[in-house]
């Protein structure tokens, strides 16, 4: 991955924190990422009126128990974003089905990963899946993919970045817009470097930044490392800064780094964010509030 130090030094303090415009539209055009746990009534219940929600979808609870939240949520008001694994689709019939029920609940955005089912179908990424989904009549408009500016434990880095451009064109042919939401990510300066590296290269996607909302410290610093954001986790521990105020309070705030990359969220395309919630609406909903009204 190309890195430019030199060039990128002035992102190693975080800019004075305050209320910035950008930070604020971009904190705007956010999702809130919801999990199908048994907290996620909860959850649901704390979301503000006519919310964007991402739900996500895992082995252990299956396709199914994210499409059923995503219905509640149409229900309810709020703008369901499903997340469509491709590992867990079991066959060609499957994907008819997903189409066909995209189009009648009326979901017109998912996010397509390829998921991490140990014993997976046909479908062992997310292009080929997209593939085959696009000559359904799905209804969706918009479809998000994933990306890794801290790397994937599981893909190499040029698989990887093949893969993002892949899923880019796959788009382009099928006329639907779409965006890449990044992993967590906690360096600011890994964030630039990867983004103008992949700008540099071709990629056009608007990107959706994944952050943590304000959630507990313990949960933020366990399941990230479960999600593999190691190397972010580890810019926590040299960046004394930022660590001393993640232990120092009993709930993480994203502010600070949103205000570091407030000066590139235009010149790089970053246009909106996907909050990782742990189902832990409420404190993020408050924070993302207090932000968005200064």
């Amino acid at each position: 991955m190309r890195n430019d130090s030199a060039s990128l030094s002035r992102w190693e303090e975080p800019q004075p924190a305050g209320p910035n415009p950008d930070v604020q539209e971009l904190i705007r055009n956010s999702a809130f990422e919801i999990i199908p746990l048994n907290s996620a009534s909860e959850a649901i219940d704390a979301l503000p009126p006519k919310s964007r929600v991402s739900i996500t979808a895992s082995a252990a609870k299956g396709q199914a128990a994210t499409l059923e939240l995503a219905e509640e949520l149409v229900n309810r008001g709020h703008h369901a974003i499903p997340h469509f694994s491709a590992r867990l689709i079991r066959d060609r019939g499957q994907v008819k089905d997903l189409a066909e029920w995209a189009k009648y609940v009326g979901v017109t955005t998912a996010f397509v990963i390829g998921g991490d089912a140990t014993e997976p179908g046909p479908y062992h990424d997310a292009h080929t899946f997209m593939r085959d989904l696009f000559e359904y009549d799905h209804g969706l408009d918009t479809v998000g993919v994933a990306a890794y500016p801290d790397g994937h434990p599981l893909i190499g880095e040029d698989e990887r970045r093949h893969a993002l451009f892949a899923k880019q064109g796959l788009l382009a042919e099928a006329g639907l817009r779409g965006y890449c939401s990044t992993q967590m990510c906690f360096d600011p300066a890994q964030i630039i470097a990867w983004l103008k590296a992949e700008r540099g290269d071709g990629l056009t996607l608007p990107v959706h930044l994944g952050i943590p909302g304000a959630v507990e410290r313990a949960k933020l610093l366990t399941i990230g490392a479960r999600l593999g954001v190691g190397q972010s986790l580890r810019y926590l521990h040299k960046n004394r800064r930022s660590m001393a105020k993640l232990l120092g309070s009993s709930a993480h705030d994203p502010s600070e780094l949103l205000e570091a990359l407030s000066s590139q969220l235009s010149p790089l395309g970053i246009n909106g964010l996907h909050i990782f919630t742990f189902n832990q609406v409420e404190t993020t909903a408050t924070w993302r509030h207090a932000l968005i009204h200064g």
